[in-house]
């Protein structure tokens, strides 16, 4: 990424931008450059919609190369949707459909998945 390109990033009004520059340019990013654009997405993407959008996207395209971006944007997201408006898709598109079944082994193994399903289900008894 450029410098320029860079400083018009940073001017993104909600992170749409972001994410449309990562999705029209993945195969030309360097590390370096996906985690600045991450970065970037962090403070722009306000309520959290285009970094969950950007985990998804990343999680279909390679889960294991990019899983530390991956981790960056779910945790963000968690932080960033106070109404859960994107956590009920991004849960289930990161850990599975079935990950209700296993939530415990989740919750155990993956700091990400047990805050987000205790904002999701603050009441597991009364599931």
């Amino acid at each position: 990424m450029t410098e320029n390109e860079i400083k018009q990033l940073r001017q993104d009004p909600d992170g749409l931008q972001c994410y449309e520059f990562m999705a029209n340019h993945i195969s030309d990013l360097t590390a370096e450059d996906l985690a600045k654009l991450v970065d970037i997405m962090m403070l722009v993407d306000l309520n959290g919609q285009f970094m969950a959008s950007a985990a998804r996207y990343l999680h279909a395209i390679d889960t294991v190369a990019y899983a530390q971006e991956i981790r960056r944007l779910v945790a963000a997201t968690i932080d960033k949707d106070r109404e859960h408006r994107y956590l009920p898709d991004l849960i289930s598109s990161i850990y599975g459909e079935d990950y209700k079944e296993r939530a415990e082994e989740l919750s155990a193994s993956d700091d990400n998945f047990r805050r987000m399903y205790k904002r999701l289900y603050p009441n597991p008894d009364k599931l």
